[in-house]
């Protein structure tokens, strides 16, 4: 079945690995040059940035030609393509070492698609069955529909997934243990979603149970994560550091890491059980050479540019991350899941600080000095 802006819901599906490379490439090739016409056509400053470059837009083109926008210039353009009188929400960027966010437009329609993507993604993963929830953060970020930064909508997005939820952290960023208790009683032998950012659960969460010397059972659980490593990375907790200690303090077996950015919410690249990052059939990734910027085959380490039909509001369906990454393959991932998998090395070695785990552990660390010990 062809599909069309008319029925994209297909996609929506608790399996969004169903395409192979050849039907994904079609697909992403008619609609994404779509959005870049429709973009084109209704945002100025979008319009200005992509005739002066050396493409022709006379016609729809291959799936790597289609014009990107750098993820800085969403920090000095305020991109929209539809009227303001829709807009339901603006999001900004958790706040970078620069301190200066990113503004992103949000109308119904792409608020609507970019949940079901993650939505879709998430489910993939914890079942269609809403699940009891403990997201690792302060309830506050989520108080102002309108006005959310990356984290509060991550947090907002995870929280329509649950059956029931808590938050765990109180205004001061400790924990509500009386509270905690309670959730994991009423819960007892359930299966828990546990979700927050990386940074975030190891210091919120992991280190105050190292503490206590109090350790958890929640083998039938999940902890699903997102957001930088750098910080962590420059404490010497690695991947499989992170996952094997909170393996072992809370009996949780599924960890899973998801990749995204505030420019492009919705479009998440969740971690397999092969440790393997994903595209999901609405989305894509193109790696791309650092000084020529022509795409590279697998087994490449260069720049992400990552791809996806879910923004409608504004030109965010073709973005140039700062992000460093490798596509293993596609297709065949020993998982089962059809598209390109990969990995993400972190950030250039020039870039700001930017996702929502990093940006907190920055400041973190300019509020108190210490990180604690990390590798306890």
């Amino acid at each position: 079945m062809p599909i069309s802006w008319t029925n994209i819901e297909y996609l929506f599906t608790n399996n969004p690995y169903r395409l192979n490379a050849e039907e994904k490439q079609k697909l992403l090739d008619d609609l994404l040059w779509e959005l870049t016409f429709q973009h084109r056509d209704h945002c100025l400053a979008y319009k200005r940035i992509i005739e002066a470059l050396p493409i022709s837009l006379t016609a729809t083109g291959n799936l790597r030609d289609v014009p990107m926008l750098p993820a800085r210039l969403f920090k000095s353009h305020k991109f929209r393509s539809v009227s303001l009188d829709s807009i339901i929400g603006i999001l900004t960027s958790s706040g970078t070492t620069f301190r200066v966010p990113s503004y992103i437009f949000m109308d119904k329609e792409t608020s609507i698609l970019q949940s079901r993507g993650l939505r879709s993604v998430i489910s993939s993963c914890i079942g269609e069955k809403k699940l009891p929830m403990i997201l690792i953060d302060n309830e506050s970020l989520v108080q102002d529909k309108f006005n959310l930064t990356a984290r509060g909508v991550a947090l907002y997005g995870m929280l329509t997934l649950s059956s029931d939820h808590l938050f765990l952290l109180d205004d001061s960023m400790n924990i509500k243990w009386k509270k905690l208790d309670a959730f994991l009683e009423k819960y007892s032998g359930e299966r828990i979603v546990l979700f927050g950012f990386t940074f975030m659960i190891w210091k919120h969460l992991y280190l105050p149970f190292v503490e206590k010397k109090r350790h958890l059972d929640l083998e039938n659980s999940i902890i699903i994560h997102t957001g930088g490593w750098k910080k962590l990375e420059e404490s010497t907790v690695d991947t499989e550091t992170y996952k094997l200690k909170l393996s072992e303090q809370f009996g949780v077996k599924g960890i899973y890491n998801f990749y995204t950015m505030v420019e492009m919410l919705g479009a998440v690249f969740l971690e397999c059980e092969k440790k393997c990052l994903h595209a999901p059939d609405f989305a894509d990734i193109i790696i791309r050479d650092l000084v020529s910027l022509e795409p590279l085959p697998k087994g490449h380490k260069g720049l992400i540019q990552v791809l996806s039909l879910l923004a409608r509001s504004y030109p965010g369906h073709s973005i140039l991350t700062e992000d460093l990454g490798t596509v293993l393959g596609e297709d065949d991932c020993p998982c089962g899941r059809k598209g390109k998998y990969f990995q993400v090395h972190g950030r250039m070695p020039t870039a700001e600080l930017r996702g929502c785990s990093d940006t907190y552990a920055y400041d973190y660390d300019n509020r108190k000095g210490i990180y604690g010990n990390l590798t306890t």
